[in-house]
């Protein structure tokens, strides 16, 4: 049945596969050798914009804005489910997007800026043990305190430079559908894709933030259909200038991002 699934999908994806693919990159969180404005952390610059109004047609389901996310509730700075990027991200992604559906597919994104005060809440929420909620189904095979150590989560994030984003790929037919993700009976992120169908996304070997190795873009231990799209999905991102991170196939980062050094902290609204 694999088989049969890689072998349609083949024809219509070859259009997006147009060049090389670099194996293992990796990105890098690194603090700023720069104070930071004041001004620029607390406040939205000009220079970043909501997705939906640069790429309408790409799906949001911002998890953090809600409880179906591994802590389990909404994360301190998300006021409102939307995508915020850079200008140049978000321009970028909707080259992505309009390259996908040319083969009638389309993007959905999961997160994208994310603020300091998120990423300090992370932490925070890694330090109480005995919050264990969502373990069965984003970590069941890693012990939360090992989260930083295995570079799931980072206490200087990429995604508090406005330039990184987390996503998936999507039939776009169902894109006019429902775009929060319903939260129903807790299933292990590693179990396979039709297990995981409210995600809408195609076969990438495991839901979003997985805690697992078998997240990891050049893990074997999932199929031949997952290992295939995630190849797909960052040869197009690399095309149009983004970066991978090893440990999450979702996670994408634009190389030439314009804020390298400077982490804000301003909330997520709309």
């Amino acid at each position: 049945m694999r088989i049969l699934i890689l072998l349609t999908l083949i024809p219509a994806m070859a259009v997006l596969m147009g060049h090389s693919m670099n194996l293992h990159t990796k990105i890098t969180n690194t603090s700023s050798a720069h104070p930071r404005p004041a001004s620029l952390v607390n406040r939205r610059p000009a220079e970043f914009v909501l997705l939906k109004d640069v790429a309408p047609h790409i799906v949001q389901d911002i998890r953090y804005a809600g409880a179906h996310n591994f802590v389990g509730r909404r994360i301190a700075g998300y006021e409102a489910a939307q995508c915020i990027l850079t200008r140049q991200a978000a321009f970028a992604l909707a080259q992505v997007q309009a390259a996908l559906e040319k083969s009638r597919l389309g993007l959905k994104v999961y997160d994208g800026y994310r603020p300091q005060r998120s990423v300090d809440d992370f932490e925070a929420w890694s330090l109480q043990p005995e919050l264990q909620d969502m373990k069965a189904e984003f970590y069941p095979r890693v012990d939360k305190k090992d989260f930083f150590k295995l570079g799931y989560v980072a206490k200087k994030s990429s995604h508090s430079r406005g330039s990184t984003v987390d996503l998936t790929i999507i039939p776009l037919s169902v894109q006019t559908q429902n775009r929060d993700t319903p939260h129903q009976r807790p299933m292990p992120c590693t179990a396979s894709a039709s297990e995981h169908s409210a995600e809408n996304s195609l076969d990438f070997g495991t839901a979003f933030d997985c805690m697992d190795e078998r997240s990891h873009h050049d893990n074997l231990e999932v199929g031949i259909v997952a290992q295939y799209n995630r190849k797909m999905l960052r040869a197009l991102m690399e095309k149009y200038g983004f970066a991978a991170y090893q440990q999450e196939w979702w996670h994408y980062t634009l190389k030439n991002e314009p804020f390298p050094d400077t982490y804000f902290n301003f909330p997520v609204t709309d």
